[in-house]
């Protein structure tokens, strides 16, 4: 199994969290990336294979797979155990909703606060920290007295856990005012294949000479 991904590509790191939760063997490629020109050229195999030409990419035997998603949906019922969906259908379609969530309800936010890096006081920018902040609230609630979005440990957590750290890097992180959900990003982060791809990308942020977000380990 080959797993490609980017050095700073969420959703690829999405999919390398997960096998790497699973122990599923994998060869990780990570295509290649600069700060100036982002992941152009794009690596052929990542070209012929996702038409919307991104990571992360999945080639098992003559399987070939794109979007995080998917490859992670292939990954749990390549390998049902250890489940990163809870037991139940009512409950894995909770946490479905809440990595759908993760990616396409707070994301956004965080992308539109990565064109005004050098503007933080823009409208838009100031729109999108308090949508941000807005979500943090709600997944306060929604951790209760859980340590787990989801009640189980699930992909839902993971997603959520790398949508977050682009949070952090972009001027919208979790602060004291959510302490329950503080608390699940030190559980998360304290795992060892979070702390794997988690704390790569941490260094590779600090080769180049970035902010590296402070619960990062490097």
């Amino acid at each position: 199994m080959k797993i490609y991904s980017g050095p700073l590509s969420m959703f690829g790191a999405k999919v390398e969290i997960a096998a790497h939760e699973k122990a599923i063997p994998f060869e990780l490629v990570m295509v290649p990336f600069d700060m100036a020109r982002g992941y152009d050229p794009k690596h052929p195999e990542v070209l012929r294979i996702n038409p919307k030409r991104q990571v992360p990419v999945l080639i098992d035997g003559d399987l070939e797979l794109f979007d995080s998603t998917q490859i992670f949906e292939y990954l749990e019922d390549v390998k049902p155990e250890p489940a990163l969906w809870p037991k139940g259908a009512r409950a894995r379609a909770r946490a479905r909703q809440l990595e759908h969530r993760s990616d396409e309800v707070y994301f956004p936010h965080i992308i539109k606060l990565m064109g005004l890096d050098e503007r933080p006081d823009d409208p838009a920018a100031v729109a999108a920290r308090e949508g941000a902040a807005h979500y943090y609230r709600a997944m306060e609630e929604t951790l209760g007295a859980g340590d787990w979005l989801a009640g189980d440990y699930s992909f839902a957590d993971i997603a959520f856990y790398m949508a977050q750290l682009f949070g952090a890097r972009k001027g919208a992180p979790i602060t004291g005012e959510t302490p329950k959900l503080l608390a699940w990003r030190a559980r998360m982060t304290a795992r060892p294949a979070v702390a794997k791809v988690a704390g790569a990308m941490g260094r590779y942020l600090a080769s180049l000479g970035r902010p590296v977000p402070d619960f990062l380990p490097i």
